[in-house]
């Protein structure tokens, strides 16, 4: 009996311990699943991405998040008519702006997950009218879309560090700036940045094999449109890698078609950025905290159609391509409240095809295209809007190179003041210059008189002053 009574009391206690033992497996595969990705990488300094290290918000299922974006610039050709030519930042000169308010937030509840931010100001106004792809078809997707920046769901599935599926409109960040100020070193972008997408329209898969890796694959109508220009969708991915609190490396690529009524021309982009944080110590020194840069390069062409890439000749058409660049350098000081930035990039682009519309009589939106359809109907022109429109045709060149700097007052986590130098130069005359580019007084009540232009210039400078808040 005792034999039998030992016996059964070490096959119980053995029981038991499996039981443990595979409790603590689940456990920890269960924490492993669940972890947040990139957890306990610090991206607080890092271009394009949230500074802030917690909320001040604390609401199960919901994190609210509020924005205010208001700036005043000075531009030192003082147009007539206020207006910024080649911006999606600024609208207005010598005036102070509200281009951001927004509100929203994310929302979490058993793996379901969402997200929406709305843009009311100027923003608005200056992003959509840059999507060509609402002229085709009915209903004014630009009205339906302008007020969300932000608007997606989706499901988040336990494996590895996470997958995330979601459908919507979400952030690009190809040319690494965010679309959000709160977020950037600078506030008026480079011409990287400024001509490539700011958002997509369509599908996103989030994959974090590691706590250092995210894949994404993209689906989406277009290159920052809301709607399809052709038949074919995009297609794009991501691979973001973060080894360590000081480096983050990047590059999104994408395919598609995004020329109005030109099926056989395609899109190929490439977009590769690097940051780097070389010296850190903790706030409470007085000196120098941080020190970091970013670095991007971009490549991409359109072939087919009429042009003809990186390769340009008589019989397939001009050259179509664009590459740029921009390095930035950002100094941290006096416990991280005052940073210091300086820093500039450069572009090339034969065929204009990403250059920014100019605004006013100097715009050509919608697209006057004639083009014959495969089945042989043609595709009627639209008329132009402005008088005297700025060619964005095949073969026309724009190169351009860009300067800046500027400091920022961060007295909070919630709050900066930015005060920034920008001076921009164009191969061909493209900015607004004294005389505008509305009418002769400025208004556009103003009828246009015969031989009046918009008077556009290949430099400006100015002087940007914005109030940055985000809860």
């Amino acid at each position: 009996m005792k034999t039998a009574k030992t016996i059964l009391m070490a096959l119980t206690a053995f029981g038991f311990a499996q039981q443990a033992n595979s409790q603590t497996k689940d456990t920890a595969k269960h924490k492993i699943a669940d972890q947040i990705p990139f957890d306990g990488i610090d991206q607080t300094w890092v271009n394009g991405n949230d500074r802030r290290d917690s909320s001040i918000f604390h609401i199960p299922y919901f994190s609210p998040e509020i924005l205010l974006d208001a700036n005043a610039t000075y531009s030192f050709a003082n147009p007539i008519d206020h207006t910024v030519v080649g911006s999606t930042a600024l609208a207005r000169d010598n005036e102070i702006q509200i281009s951001q308010l927004g509100f929203g937030g994310d929302f979490n509840y058993d793996n379901v997950h969402g997200r929406f931010m709305t843009q009311f100001g100027t923003r608005d106004e200056v992003v959509p009218r840059n999507d060509y792809s609402t002229y085709r078809g009915q209903y004014d997707l630009q009205d339906a879309y302008r007020y969300i920046s932000e608007a997606y769901g989706g499901y988040h599935f336990n494996v590895w560090h996470g997958i995330n599926v979601d459908a919507g409109l979400f952030m690009s960040y190809i040319g690494l700036n965010s679309y959000y100020q709160e977020e950037n070193w600078d506030y008026q972008a480079s011409f990287t940045s400024d001509n490539t997408p700011w958002f997509f329209n369509g599908i996103r898969t989030q994959l974090f094999p590691s706590n250092h890796v995210k894949f994404e694959i993209w689906l989406i109508n277009g290159w920052q449109s809301y709607a399809t220009f052709n038949d074919m969708p995009g297609f794009g991915g991501n691979f973001t890698w973060i080894p360590n609190d000081n480096i983050k490396l990047l590059t999104n690529d994408y395919y598609g078609s995004d020329a109005a009524g030109l099926y056989g021309r395609h899109r190929v982009h490439s977009d590769n950025s690097l940051s780097g944080r070389y010296f850190h110590r903790p706030k409470t020194s007085s000196g120098i905290t941080q020190m970091a840069f970013s670095l991007t390069y971009d490549i991409g062409d359109e072939k087919g159609d009429g042009v003809n890439g990186f390769h340009g000749n008589a019989t397939d058409g001009p050259a179509q391509f664009f590459t740029s660049a921009m390095v930035y350098n950002r100094i941290w000081f006096a416990h991280g409240k005052l940073a210091w930035l300086v820093g500039g990039g450069v572009m090339n682009n034969p065929g204009r095809y990403l250059v920014l519309e100019p605004t006013g009589q100097a715009s050509g939106l919608p697209t006057p295209t004639a083009v014959q359809m495969p089945n042989g109907t043609i595709l009627q022109t639209v008329t132009q809007t402005g008088s005297d429109p700025f060619t964005e045709n095949p073969g026309d060149g724009f190169h351009g190179w860009d300067c800046s700097t500027n400091i920022s007052w961060m007295p909070s986590q919630s709050f900066e003041f930015r005060l920034e130098y920008v001076y921009r130069y164009a191969s061909v005359p493209y900015f607004a210059g004294p005389g505008g580019v509305t009418s002769p007084t400025g208004y556009t009540t103003t009828p246009i008189p015969a031989g009046w232009t918009p008077d556009l210039l290949t430099h400006e400078n100015r002087i940007i002053m914005a109030f940055l808040v985000r809860f």
